[in-house]
């Protein structure tokens, strides 16, 4: 299975692009709008994993003073090391026991190939997903939350719409656990052969 992983990951699978309008009322931020309820199977299996819920909506011009909040928004499990280092997973993609691109590429641990600018961002994108808002442009974007301003995570979101930290995809490439090894807490077990 490693090796059919691999192989996708090196062919080109399509690449998901979020294609969501948003819109500013007099300078302001539409009132976010409601996704799920907050108590979600998903939630609770997050909470009862050590892992913090954060209702996330998507965003475009994170680079500048005043993003743009696009429309709609997702419940992301955040997991925060004593080191203060955290990776954070869709709620969905987290509790699923079902096969997802997100958690085999997490399990793959497929080494980077190389690339220019963002290695995190690029990584996903070998993998065949994207985690880019308005293309490789400079304004920036990604999931930003109230609770924390200024903010941003990089969220790798494959076809299957399964979705996890870019940065700590990347990092756990080179064997480095950011937050917690997922692969303790992701219902769907590793599937990959590793004697």
């Amino acid at each position: 299975m490693r090796r059919l992983f691999s192989g996708l990951a090196a062919g080109s699978l399509a690449i998901l692009f979020l294609a969501v309008a948003g819109q500013r009322i007099n300078g302001q931020d539409p009132a976010p709008r409601k996704s799920k309820p907050p108590d979600s199977l998903g939630d609770q299996y997050c909470t009862q994993t050590g892992g913090t819920v954060l209702k996330m909506g998507p965003a475009y011009g994170t680079n500048g003073s005043n993003p743009l909040r696009l429309s709609g928004s997702q419940d992301f499990c955040d997991y925060l090391a004593s080191d203060q280092s955290e990776i954070f997973v869709l709620a969905s993609t987290l509790y699923t026991s079902q096969p997802s691109l997100a958690a085999l590429a997490y399990y793959a641990q497929v080494q980077p190939g190389s690339c220019q600018g963002n290695p995190a961002s690029c990584y996903c994108t070998l993998l065949g997903g994207s985690d880019q808002f308005g293309g490789t442009t400079g304004a920036g974007g990604g999931w930003i939350t109230r609770t924390r301003p200024g903010f941003v995570l990089e969220a790798c979101i494959f076809p299957d719409m399964s979705t996890i930290d870019s940065w700590g995809l990347f990092y756990h490439s080179a064997n480095i656990i950011r937050g917690i090894d997922l692969g303790t807490v992701l219902k769907y077990p590793d599937p990959y052969d590793r004697k």
